[in-house]
């Protein structure tokens, strides 16, 4: 078929007097909904389809699978792994459309929701009814549900409430081979098998698209305070976080280092939270539900004072200075982005993350002194994001061929620690040449023997987490 014939037919496709989706062709469209935040890979979609339900979105998966035509999600197009990229003339299947609330249900405490569904707009929708969905990250403005369950997303309040998959209660997906799974079915319990729900979710769309999913909500959290303390050293990053663990329950455990907080600073907008500088930062966040919490929070905060771990602290007095004290750390990388940073999203387990941390700085360091490294992440999940800023005076193209080098030190440092090459980003295009430094052969094999099953013809975002 041409070009012409595939557009025509997929406006056939997904136009209906009572739903009518879109086929967009423009060149600006085709450039908006071709990439994601990557921006590494030049988009060169084929064509945009936005579905407006499920039906339609099978409806195109058969077309593609009768033409071996690849298909590429998107969603809120945040990604940073080369997720949601279409760079080889593949059909972009949107979920803009596809954004509604359609049921909710207070006795379970779950909702469902379309997979464009805007992760703030959920938030906004639990706590209109007096509830709670914690999953929470910076791009939760933009980011959706069905993107966020591909990718698995954690964000800034995994310590307390785990990763997406944890609150999924069901799932409606269309398959690589078309077919239209009801997964589930939102039960609390249901010990039949295999639980195919958690094969979609973190898998990227390379074995099918999620158009529903039920998502369970809690309770709201009671008066969430913040806690901001300058660290003496590295190390003592766990120090603090096991000394607060034995008696608060954190909602939150972040930490970023001085050169970070600097750039937040200059960036405008957010003041420094003390006068005293320290070459490490934590942010802590928990419910201070009576007086005696609080008292325990001051008490130990004292306690790491006098063993000198923490230089000096901040703590919320209010909601509006909470709300400011997190803009330290989530404004970061709109602070360093004009500098074209290299990001990588890495993970161990909590315990190894000091000496983790310190031997890629080093190995970094060491090779490229002029490179700024910039350190933040969920180091109370054992999550870091390493971002090395590009020299003013280096091209685009040379530092990017350098870091292709830093990309190989870190992920056999990574290896050695048995740790993910991808915490919480996805593989995508960017980490699949590492990915056997986290999964075995074995593994691999398993997964393609998976993506087979689900997907024989491969045309479900293909190129994606392996060839």
């Amino acid at each position: 078929m041409s070009s012409e014939q595939i557009i025509a037919a997929l406006e056939e496709l997904v136009t209906t007097a009572e739903n009518p989706g879109k086929v967009l062709t423009d060149p600006s469209d085709l450039d908006t909904y071709g990439k994601d935040w990557t921006k590494i890979y030049p988009p060169k979609p084929l064509a945009i389809v936005l579905p407006k339900t499920t039906e339609q979105v099978q409806a195109v998966v058969k077309f593609a699978n009768e033409n071996k035509i690849g298909l590429v999600p998107s969603g809120g197009r945040t990604g940073l792994s080369a997720g949601a990229v279409a760079a080889n003339g593949e059909i972009v299947v949107a979920f803009d459309n596809m954004n509604q609330v359609l049921d909710f249900n207070a006795s379970d405490r779950t909702v469902r929701c379309q997979a464009g569904v805007v992760t703030e707009q959920l938030q906004n929708f639990a706590e209109d009814n007096g509830l709670y969905y914690p999953v929470d990250f910076a791009s939760a403005g933009s980011s959706q549900l069905g993107g966020n369950l591909s990718t698995n997303a954690g964000g800034i309040k995994v310590i307390r409430y785990g990763m997406s998959r944890d609150w999924v209660a069901g799932l409606k997906v269309v398959t690589g081979k078309g077919d239209i799974l009801d997964l589930n079915k939102d039960l609390a319990k249901n010990n039949t098998g295999y639980d195919l729900r958690h094969l979609f979710i973190g898998a990227e769309g390379t074995l099918g698209f999620i158009t529903e999913a039920t998502m369970k909500l809690t309770r709201k959290p009671d008066n969430l305070t913040v806690l901001v303390l300058g660290l003496n050293d590295l190390v003592n990053t766990m120090d603090v976080l096991q000394s607060f663990q034995s008696k608060l329950d954190l909602t939150a455990y972040e930490f970023f280092s001085h050169q970070a907080m600097q750039h937040v600073l200059a960036h405008g907008q957010v003041q420094a939270p003390f006068e005293t500088e320290a070459p490490y930062y934590a942010l802590l966040e928990f419910e201070a539900v009576s007086d005696q919490v609080m008292d325990d929070a001051m008490t130990l905060f004292e306690e790491c004072v006098e063993k000198g771990w923490v230089l000096d602290g901040v703590i919320s007095q209010s909601e509006t200075q909470a709300n400011g004290l997190w803009q330290l750390r989530e404004r970061i990388s709109e602070s360093i982005a004009p500098r074209i940073p290299y990001k990588n999203d890495i993970s161990v387990v909590v315990s190894k993350v000091p000496g983790f941390l310190q031997e890629i700085d080093s190995v970094v360091t060491e090779h490229y002194p002029d490179f700024e490294i910039i350190w933040f992440g969920h180091i109370g999940d054992g999550n870091l994001h390493l971002n090395i800023l590009k020299p003013e005076d280096m091209a685009k193209e040379d530092f990017f061929e350098k870091c292709q080098q830093v990309n190989k030190w870190v992920f056999e440092i990574v290896e050695r620690y048995q740790g993910s090459v991808s915490a919480e980003h996805g593989v995508g295009m960017t980490k699949k040449p590492y990915l056997h430094y986290t999964r075995s052969e074995a593994e691999i094999a398993y997964l393609k023997g998976i993506k087979l099953a689900f997907d024989p013809n491969g045309i479900m975002n293909p190129g994606k987490i392996f060839d």
